[in-house]
């Protein structure tokens, strides 16, 4: 595809998709919302790894309202629909790890576009904001399925009902993301765990996701019952194999995932 919003590269392993509408801080239109969607799917059969991420100071301002003719005949559920889903989807049904490496502020959709990713990784200056309710909307783009089982129902209804916003610092001590890092180390930090994943056991890692996005929706015993398959498909894996035998040569394993 010929990207007209984003950057897409695909380096070592690492496919990296940066948002690239800079001029609206990389609102989300239909047009970014399809590339998305096709990149993310598209890195899924080549990478090892995707990164998502955004040019110039912010991460994703959400939703492109346009002015406010168009706002106001919006149909929103058609968009989310016809639009968000699939592209959230591709997020998260992806088979190799995602990681929204967060560089500025995340906003509305923008902030649970980065919340639907496997691994959120943030720069200390960036933020996130539920800002639907200045409008007089709900959270939406899988905002209200994600944050309660991150952060826990008070903080996660505090801040759709407030809209304040929460530092990548609140973000990580609330476990709403994996960590926040000082913005001088962030590009260098996310590259590096973007790499440790690419040399990874990426069949490893599809199961561990299947098991853990499972785990939302499961039983005890089905959760079990999921991890003692997934386990059997790993056991039999060859990346199984070299670890093991690279564990008893006291050496680094090659893994090729599969």
């Amino acid at each position: 595809m010929d990207y007209q919003t984003l950057i897409y590269t695909l380096q070592d392993g690492v496919a990296t998709i940066t948002l690239n509408r800079v001029e609206k801080m990389n609102a989300l239109s239909t047009q970014m919302r399809a590339e998305i969607a096709y990149a993310v799917s598209e890195a899924g059969k080549t990478a090892r790894v995707v990164v998502i991420t955004g040019a110039g100071k912010a991460f994703c301002s959400g939703q492109d309202l346009g002015d406010r003719v168009s706002a106001a005949n919006l149909d929103l559920e058609r968009t989310l629909r016809d639009e968000y889903q699939p592209m959230l989807h591709a997020i998260t049904e992806c088979p190799v790890p995602t990681i929204a490496a967060v560089n500025g502020p995340a906003a509305g959709a923008g902030a649970n576009l980065a919340l639907a990713a496997d691994v959120v990784i943030a720069a200390e200056s960036a933020y996130f904001l539920q800002a639907f309710a200045r409008i007089g909307l709900i959270p939406d783009a899988g905002g209200t399925y994600v944050m309660p089982r991150t952060m826990g129902m008070a903080k996660a209804m505090g801040a759709a009902l407030f809209a304040d916003k929460i530092t990548a610092r609140q973000a990580d001590d609330w476990g709403m993301i994996w960590e926040a890092v000082p913005d001088a180390e962030f590009d260098a930090h996310w590259k590096a765990r973007a790499a440790h994943l690419a040399q990874g056991p990426t069949a490893a890692y599809a199961a561990i996701k299947k098991v853990i996005r499972g785990s939302w929706d499961n039983s005890m015993e089905d959760q079990l019952t999921l991890e003692a398959k997934q386990q059997g498909h790993c056991g039999k894996s060859r990346d199984f194999k070299e670890g093991v035998l690279a564990f008893t040569e006291k050496r680094p394993a090659q893994f090729e995932g599969r």
